[in-house]
């Protein structure tokens, strides 16, 4: 028995995958499946692999798979080159990099500094914590800027409202692995 919409529970989510376009059919043969008669095997979808969690169910695959009609699959993802602010939030939490294709200076990045404890190293710390002390800190966003230097770093309404936020390649693959 379908449950009814009412007594279902709204969910948003985020996922990283990888996807290539295929039809239902070629899908179905793609798993060794009949496609059933009331489908339509020339739909245009998409094969997704799912690379932050299940177990694989194909043996060509590390992730799970399944298939995604065309019009949800885009209303739902978009390329690792064209994210909004909140999905590079999402990905700096994962322990990813990320920067934007607007931004002038060649090799910037931002990543996520997690909450940590440093020793007291300036007079100042050393008269508010004591000689010796560590001092907390929380989480925070740091940026490797032109000149090789990590500075603290804070969004500006452009960075927030930008959808060119972009992963950087090399820390993509670490999702669904080690970070």
């Amino acid at each position: 028995m379908k449950p009814a919409t009412k007594d279902m529970t709204r969910y948003v989510g985020t996922k990283l995958l990888l996807a290539t376009a295929m039809t239902r059919e070629v899908y179905n043969a793609y798993r060794g499946w009949d496609l059933p008669e009331d489908e339509n095997g020339t739909e245009a979808g998409y094969l997704v692999e799912y690379l932050d969690g299940g177990e694989s169910n194909h043996p060509d695959h590390d992730g799970y798979i399944s298939w995604t009609p065309s019009e949800v699959f885009h209303r739902a993802y978009r390329p690792v080159h064209q994210m909004t602010f909140g999905d590079a939030l999402l990905l700096l939490k994962a322990g990813v990099r990320v920067q934007r294709a607007g931004w002038n200076g060649k090799g910037m990045f931002i990543y996520m500094v997690p909450a940590a404890e440093y020793p007291a190293q300036r007079g100042a710390a050393k008269r508010w914590a004591g000689e010796g002390a560590m001092i907390p800190y929380g989480a925070y966003l740091a940026m490797k800027t032109v000149d090789g230097t990590v500075v603290p770093w804070l969004a500006s309404q452009t960075d927030i409202l930008a959808e060119d936020w972009a992963a950087l390649s090399d820390d993509v693959a670490l999702i669904g692995g080690s970070n």
